[in-house]
């Protein structure tokens, strides 16, 4: 097979339907005497929950029924668990998981209590300021690091303290590597809040057909099967009664894999009034509702030799879950184990604490805890660096592994339960471009001409690894259409990632057919129905697995029957064009059109040991992930007497295997460099010591916009994997996950000459400047 599409910057399929406003998302839906809901949320951050009063609520016009704890019946129960915790050794995990309505006691401010359903949301809206609740307060644990001191009030009094897991990993002795260190740098580290502000927030509609006993639910959700799996177990239906379509949605990034309490509530609903019902979260509730990520404190160290090769390496830190833990130790091991970069470390202690505080949730977003463990490793090889007078760049390039050393295991565990393997990866000439196409070499008089000019300038050079491609499996199935064209279905969603041209890309390749000829189905359970979801930079790895067997077993198919009815050999046949044809004979053939209508004998039995139709189904299901890597690069401009800062270059060589189109893979890219440039210097969740959100609109939560975006250069080195028959690696969240620790590094190299040091994210003009303050203080007259 000649590749004719792998590999080419292809334009997306599914772009003109976006872009000429035909595509459906959850908000489009519009259902005949559909009905709508608003849910009242707590505005206290801790308190004992008394009477919810909603008898004036339920007075009010166009009201038709107001829904709290009591009335969910045995439908109130504390949501599953949804990723377990890997098997480490001595780990303490205490289960908490959060509910549908607040009963009891509420834990953060934006917890549900009571839903409100009505013939039109502003009628919703009117009555939810009617239903008068009584809550008792409790003292707030607003603070991650006072969360688990002896006077500290329990959020989950049955659980005895408010640790939600205790986990140590480690490998080697580094007590051994400290004491023959010849030197030793140690930090603290803070990494605080953010949130995901995906363009379209979260939304639910759904409509309970009692006539067929079907339940049909459209969800802005990143798995759509597991939320049918767990809405059939919850009301007692067959999976095939349940279809949850997952449309085009406007950003996932992570928090849409949750599973939320309108997830159960709205359809619960339908059921019950028999209507269909809508609820679309606005943005201020997104700000409570949805889950956040990013609240870390970590006291670390690096033990090195006097040339800066790197001996152990030791991080104890704090995780912020928030009020529940609902989605295990995912970010917090994420951390844990992306801290160690694609250095050789031979020692490595790390131990973190997980506690419950009363914030929101928090779940992944894109990056999911990886940025946190980057910026630590990053930022103590920047001071050991400065500390034994050696270049960043050459500190990082004496420790990197080297291709000889894969695959190279870690021995600690991943976040999939699997060891913590490197499979590949070739990082010096990352580094070499990328220090080149930022002109690093010569940034040192550039930086020297500008500060005879009063222009303070710096550059940030960084590297990173991400797991990748994890599983536990996907499928597709795939169909020649008696029209010539091709179905492809899966059962992940898709949130922008470009599946519906990727997944085609491997399809048209082994099936001889044009791009634009496979139509691709995503996150529709009645299409397609196993799988698990999108998520951790895995669609193209996995999903992508899968249509290679499944195309290729199509393949086969059309061979198969061709050869027969030509009575010529397969090997003697071509497939281009959407037909098969005898080679050096294309007239001597088939469309695949009538072929596919062949396959389907109307006359006569189909034949033992075969089936009808041109299809396949094909599963993937990796024994652990793969590992991308890159390097970013940065040139800043510091203004001292403002703490603005301007990125005037930015640079970023990625390593996600084979890539299948280069063109998607760099949105990919710069979309997560976006984000990560808003998590280093704009986007801060400001909580008062009551747990209270002060920052809740996007008037007061600054995400970076076009004006401030650099122009992002990419560059694409390709080490494949062996883990998989595409050789690709994931690239969803890579462009996120270094971005704070190049900034980091370029604002402090800008401001060298004041002293500053940056040990915490994210950074804005005002903190720049109180850093600025703070150390020509320290340095005196």
């Amino acid at each position: 097979m000649t590749t004719r599409h792998f590999g080419a910057p292809v334009r997306r399929n599914e772009d003109a339907t976006l872009l000429t406003g035909q595509a459906t998302f959850v908000a489009d839906v519009r259902l005949e005497s559909m009905l709508h809901a608003a849910v009242l949320r707590a505005d206290v951050a801790h308190g004992v929950l008394g009477a919810v009063d909603t008898s004036a609520a339920r007075r009010m016009p166009g009201i038709v029924a107001v829904f709290t704890a009591e009335d969910l019946g045995e439908q109130w129960a504390p949501f599953p668990l949804l990723v377990p915790p890997p098997p480490i050794a001595g780990l303490t995990f205490n289960t908490a998981t959060h509910v549908p309505l607040a009963r009891d006691r509420v834990r953060h401010v934006g917890e549900p209590i009571a839903v409100v359903v009505a013939t039109d949301r502003y009628l919703a809206e009117d009555a939810l300021a009617e239903i008068v609740v009584e809550v008792e307060p409790l003292p707030v644990v607003a603070d991650i690091e006072g969360a688990l001191s002896a006077d500290a009030t329990l959020l989950h009094p049955h659980l005895g303290s408010n640790l939600a897991a205790h986990a140590v990993q480690q490998k080697g002795d580094y007590e051994h590597a400290y004491s023959r260190a010849d030197h030793v740098v140690s930090r603290r580290f803070v990494y605080d809040r953010g949130t995901s502000v995906a363009l379209e927030t979260r939304g639910v509609v759904a409509s309970w057909d009692a006539q067929s006993s079907e339940l049909t639910v459209w969800d802005t959700t990143q798995a759509p099967i597991p939320i049918r799996n767990a809405l059939a177990a919850r009301f007692g239906l067959l999976e095939s009664q349940v279809r949850v379509i997952a449309p085009f949605i406007g950003g996932g990034f992570g928090p849409k894999v949750m599973f939320y309490p309108e997830e159960v509530l709205i359809p619960w609903i339908s059921m019950r009034l028999g209507r269909p019902v809508r609820w679309i979260e606005d943005r201020q509730e997104a700000f409570f509702a949805t889950t956040q990520e990013r609240g870390q404190v970590h006291e670390a160290e690096l033990a090195l030799a006097s040339n800066g090769t790197i001996l152990g390496a030791r991080d104890v830190f704090l995780h912020d879950t928030g009020a529940y833990a609902p989605y295990g130790l995912t970010v917090p091991i994420n951390t844990q184990c992306t801290l160690l970069g694609p250095y050789r470390v031979p020692a490595y202690y790390s131990e973190f604490r997980v506690v419950f505080t009363n914030r929101p949730i928090v779940t992944p977003i894109r990056g999911a805890g990886r940025q946190h463990g980057v910026f630590v490793m990053e930022r103590l090889l920047d001071f050991a660096a400065r500390d034994l007078g050696l270049d960043p760049v050459e500190i990082r390039r004496r420790n990197y592994l080297r291709p000889d050393e894969f695959p190279h295991n870690h021995q600690i565990y991943f976040q999939d339960s699997a060891p913590l393997r490197y499979d590949s990866g070739n990082y010096l000439p990352a580094l070499e471009k990328a220090a080149d196409m930022i002109g690093y070499a010569e940034f040192g008089a550039r930086k020297s001409r500008a500060r005879s000019e009063g222009r303070r300038l710096g550059v940030g050079i960084v590297s990173y690894v991400e797991g990748t491609g994890i599983g536990p499996y996907e499928g597709v199935r795939i169909t020649v259409d008696p029209s010539g064209r091709v179905r492809l279905a899966t059962g992940v969603g898709t949130q922008g990632q470009g599946h519906f041209t990727s997944f085609a890309q491997i399809a048209a390749d082994h099936l001889g057919v044009a791009v634009e000829d496979v139509m691709v189905s995503t996150g529709d359970t009645r299409h397609f129905g196993w799988g698990t979801g999108t998520f951790a930079s895995r669609g193209a790895v996995v999903v992508g697995s899968a249509c290679e067997g499944a195309a290729r077993a199509v393949r086969r198919k059309i061979l198969a029957l061709a050869g027969e009815l030509l009575e010529v050999a397969e090997d003697d046949l071509r497939l281009a064009g959407g037909r098969v044809h005898v080679a050096g004979i294309p007239e001597r053939g088939f469309d695949l059109g009538e072929l596919a209508v062949r396959a389907n004998p109307l006359r006569g039995a189909v034949k033992p040991g075969t089936e009808p139709g041109l299809e396949a189904t094909s599963y993937f299901a990796p024994d652990m992930g793969s590992t991308a890597s890159g390097v970013h690069a940065m040139v800043v401009e510091v203004d001292a007497e403002t703490g603005f800062v301007d990125i005037l270059e930015y640079a970023v060589v990625h390593d996600c295997g084979r890539v299948i189109n280069p063109m998607i893979v760099e949105g990919q890219v710069q979309g997560g460099v976006a984000q990560g440039i808003g998590n280093a210097f704009y986007e801060h969740l400001d909580f008062d010591e009551e747990g209270q959100l002060l920052n809740a609109s996007l008037m007061d939560y600054l995400i970076p916009t076009a004006t401030v975006m650099p122009k992002i250069e990419v560059a694409h080195m390709e080490t494949p994997s062996p883990l998989n028959p595409l050789g690709v690696k994931g690239v969803g969240e890579a462009g996120a996950i270094p971005v704070a620790a190049a900034f980091a590094q370029a604002v402090e190299d800008a401001l060298s000459d004041a002293g500053v040091e940056i040990r915490e994210i994210p950074l804005s003009p005002e903190r720049v400047f109180e850093l600025i303050q703070r150390a020509d203080a320290e340095e005196g007259p």
